[in-house]
């Protein structure tokens, strides 16, 4: 991580806050964000990214539960 800007960083750390789902860190790293100058516009695009990359297990597990239960009324 040393390659990283302290504004990339946070970014980043926006990402994972919004992934594990922590409203206190997603709240410090908006406002740590914000300090540091990064633009509203950049950090909206950050937690979209974070969003759609969350979704993606998510929609995986649900499709899993739909599936399982379509096998066990067949049954």
């Amino acid at each position: 991580m040393e390659n990283l800007t302290k504004k990339e960083k946070e970014l980043v750390a926006i990402g994972a806050a919004l992934g594990s789902n922590c409203i206190p860190c997603i709240i410090y790293h908006i406002k740590e964000s914000k300090r540091l100058g990064i633009t509203i516009e950049q950090i909206k695009d950050a937690v979209a990214i974070a969003d759609k990359v969350k979704k993606v297990p998510a929609d995986k597990v649900l499709a899993a539960a739909h599936s399982q239960l379509k096998e066990n009324i067949e049954l």
